[in-house]
């Protein structure tokens, strides 16, 4: 005995809060296309996701550490496994649709170019009069136009509300306008919780790579509320911190996190009591929240983080060498674009010369940057 489509998607009504957001009342895909006869519509866009180059390429993206130094730092690839795994957690939890939370969080990377931020930031400059560079846009237009896989359509051709929820990713840039998504509306529930789910996963996991690396101490971390909580809970006292115990305070650390969220979610909820999806989404805040007094103590992480770990001068270092790696590839490929290969010279003239070099670069990997680099500077290497 199997489930066929039509069975997941009344057992997803029979088990979702009324506000989740059902794949039987998903408003379909952009371009029309029958549905999987064993798959619900948000499994589907889940494991297209899964299987397209963009996200084979996370393996050897920067997170923070450049792949070069060292196996066990996290690249953008397990970082977006962490955050599908928390995310999966929190929906079922809360009764939201696991398989769109679960798409959302697998997609919200995609975009993200070599060498992490620090790339980010030099394609911006460098596309300061031609759009900018954003990653989370370049997310969107990675499974909405950059992917080829069918023979009908450019992009992945996922469903609205996984296209939506990548669109309400939440970022200083104005994303909703950028794709035509409502500005006015806030994300779905699925789409909060792969919200926060991105930073509460990073934050952890800084923290245990920035131990790892040596960037951060014990020391370090004892003047904030959050950690000595989080000491108190697994009965460290403090002293040489080994390999189990680490992990011991990062799973503490992750818990915390996770179980505040979720804590207050459901106050929130229980205020708000929606009744359907758009409830959540024409509310004047997320419901997907911390307490105040996780969040500020959230906020004296994130400031240690940055004082300490991303402005460590050995990660400034890599973040220097990137701006350099991409910056000099970019000037050179846009000033002379017949050095750029055929399938990637045919976008130029729909997508223009500088997009077209942007995007070229933002699907690489540092792996395969570093080796574009050589071969565009290292007279020995072949072209």
């Amino acid at each position: 005995m199997f489930f066929d489509r039509a069975q997941l998607e009344q057992l997803e009504l029979q088990m979702l809060a009324p506000y989740a957001l059902a794949s039987a009342r998903s408003a379909g895909r952009i371009h029309a296309e029958a549905e999987p006869a064993y798959r619900t519509a948000y499994q589907r866009d889940r494991d297209r996701i899964i299987h397209s180059a963009a996200f084979r390429r996370l393996e050897y993206k920067t997170q923070v550490f450049i792949f070069d130094e060292g196996d066990y730092y996290r690249t953008r690839l397990t970082h977006t496994l962490e955050v599908a795994q928390i995310g999966r957690t929190m929906a079922r939890a809360l009764r939201a649709n696991e398989d769109l939370t679960e798409a959302i969080c697998l997609a919200h990377d995609l975009g993200h170019p070599p060498f992490g931020h620090a790339g980010e930031a030099a394609l911006d400059a460098l596309m300061k009069d031609a759009g900018g560079f954003n990653h989370n846009h370049h997310s969107y237009r990675v499974v909405a136009e950059l992917e080829e896989r069918y023979p009908g359509w450019q992009g992945l051709n996922l469903t609205h509300e996984t296209l939506a929820g990548l669109a309400k990713h939440e970022t200083e840039y104005a994303l909703s306008e950028a794709v035509g998504v409502d500005p006015a509306q806030r994300g779905s529930l699925e789409a909060q919780i792969a919200n926060i789910t991105d930073e509460l996963a990073y934050t952890a996991h800084d923290v245990d790579d920035g131990l790892l690396a040596g960037l951060l101490t014990p020391d370090d971390l004892q003047a904030l509320d959050i950690w000595r909580l989080v000491c108190a809970n697994v009965g460290w006292k403090g002293g040489a911190l080994d390999e189990i115990t680490r992990h011991a305070l990062i799973r503490e650390l992750l818990g915390v996190l996770v179980s505040d969220v979720l804590q207050t979610t459901q106050t929130n909820l229980l205020t708000l009591a929606p009744t359907q999806a758009q409830d959540i989404q024409n509310h004047t805040s997320n419901v997907i929240s911390y307490s105040v007094t996780m969040e500020t103590m959230r906020l004296a992480l994130r400031q240690l983080l940055y004082e300490r770990m991303y402005y460590h001068y050995r990660v400034v270092r890599m973040a220097k060498r990137a701006e350099r790696f991409i910056g000099e590839m970019f000037t050179v490929l846009r000033d002379d674009p017949r050095q750029l290969a055929p399938e990637w010279r045919r976008f130029v003239e729909a997508r223009g010369l500088a997009r077209t070099v942007a995007d070229y670069i933002a699907c690489m990997t540092d792996r395969s940057a570093l080796l574009e680099y050589r071969r565009l500077f290292d007279p020995s290497m072949r072209p």
